[in-house]
């Protein structure tokens, strides 16, 4: 499962990775005796780098996931007239 807008995967217990994509975001849920929660992360060719430093939960996972994609989305864009005060 995945979102298809934000181009991530979901990989629930006991399931594998559907489909492998070189830089792709997955949410890895962990198993409840490891307090549950998911590892975000990007998968490479043979390695998986974890994003957040700590497990969290999908909903807000999701939410890093939007705000990655919001920043990416108008990192292009410059302010002409911006001024650094001190």
């Amino acid at each position: 499962m995945g979102g298809k807008e934000l181009n991530f995967q979901i990989v629930y217990r006991g399931e594998s990775l559907g489909r492998f994509i070189n830089g792709g975001w997955v949410l890895f849920q962990r198993s409840k005796q490891s307090g549950g929660g998911y590892w975000l992360g990007r998968t490479y060719d043979g390695v998986f780098i974890i994003e957040l430093e700590r497990p969290t939960s999908l909903h807000e996972g999701i939410k890093y996931l939007m705000l990655v994609d919001k920043v990416a989305s108008t990192s292009h864009v410059f302010d002409d007239d911006f001024q650094l005060e001190p």
